[in-house]
């Protein structure tokens, strides 16, 4: 069982930065695989990024390649995203989710092949 919990979110002008952070519960963070999502207001939650369980590979979706990076500290027990040059359609809840991985390099990009989910995050993006 895995408890996840964002934080970092918040109020932030077009071109700014913020930083979310995920901290995951149990000893065993290093051997899952990690991911951000978010669901801006009237859409459905999409893709945002995956990072490997060892942290050596990631995937990132076209809307953020460049401006958002993932990473994580096992020995923090926490996953993050950077994200750089915010646009006004970055606004959305953002939710950080995580499944045991199958091997090394795994990176899910789908919502269906995560167990667990965090509660969310809101980051708002004004010009």
């Amino acid at each position: 069982q895995v408890q996840l919990a964002e934080s970092g979110g918040g109020l932030v002008q077009t071109g700014g930065s913020l930083k979310l952070s995920c901290a995951a519960s149990g000893r065993t963070f290093s051997t899952y695989a990690m991911g951000w999502f978010r669901q801006a207001p009237g859409k459905e939650r999409e893709f945002v990024a995956a990072l490997s369980s060892g942290g050596a590979h990631t995937y990132g979706a076209d809307s953020v390649k460049g401006r958002f990076t993932i990473s994580r500290d096992n020995a923090k027990n926490t996953l993050y995203l950077q994200m750089n040059s915010l646009k006004a359609e970055d606004t959305a809840v953002y939710y950080c989710a995580a499944v045991l991985a199958r091997n090394a390099w795994q990176l899910p990009r789908q919502e269906y092949q995560y167990t667990y989910w965090g509660q969310g995050t809101q980051v708002t993006v004004s010009s």
